[in-house]
């Protein structure tokens, strides 16, 4: 009996370090892949914007398309956000849906995030109320977004995502962007939703410097 209870007691011990470990990459490990494919992304989207030629070119699946920051949470938020909404678009940052209106287009700018792994860029989704500020830079323009509200709905429900939200098919005449994610937090049983809407575009100012993942 006792070599039993040692022998049990010995595989929870293992066990535990297991699932300590495998936390320990959910949370670290797979920030840091995050972080390097972030560098990577936020370079060549540099070099292109401040190449001498302007080009109209399509943004390939996987690439950078624009850089995505929020004043409320921080100085040292930034993302590039990539143009797919795959995992492994999703794992080197927020994704764009192709088809969605692209930045500052009349229609529904879509963007979906993880909240937990993967550098996390949507973990703070629900502390932005209305008013709050998404700021997208792209090659010669800044477009403020403010935040009108926020929604959890079914995983099913993508209505959310139309050019014009839970109205399939109807026209838009707005400009608006909308940011997905899982909810809860660790879960995906549903998704939060927070929606905004253009109110100003500006000339973007060139910064240098890669954007910050942390």
């Amino acid at each position: 009996m006792r070599t039993v209870i040692r022998g049990l007691g010995e595989l929870c011990i293992t066990a535990g370090l297991i699932l300590m470990l495998f936390v320990a990459y959910e949370l670290w490990g797979t920030g840091q892949y995050t972080q390097a494919q972030q560098d990577r992304l936020a370079d060549q989207l540099l070099d292109r914007w401040e190449a001498a030629e302007v080009t109209t070119e399509k943004v390939e699946l996987g690439s950078g398309l624009a850089r995505m920051r929020v004043p409320e949470f921080g100085d040292d938020y930034g993302f590039v956000v990539v143009e797919g909404v795959e995992r492994d678009d999703l794992r080197k940052g927020p994704g764009h849906y192709p088809g969605s209106a692209m930045p500052g287009e009349v229609g529904n700018f879509v963007l979906s995030g993880h909240r937990t792994t993967y550098s996390a860029p949507f973990n703070d989704l629900g502390e932005l109320e209305r008013g709050d500020e998404i700021l997208i830079d792209t090659r010669e323009k800044q477009y403020v977004y403010k935040v009108t509200g926020r929604d959890i709905v079914e995983p099913s429900a993508v209505e959310v995502t139309a050019p014009v939200p839970y109205h399939p098919g109807k026209k838009p005449s707005e400009r608006l962007i909308t940011l997905t994610t899982c909810h809860p937090k660790y879960s995906d049983a549903e998704r939060m939703i927070v929606f905004g809407e253009l109110t100003a575009a500006k000339p973007r100012v060139p910064s240098s410097g890669a954007a910050s993942a942390e």
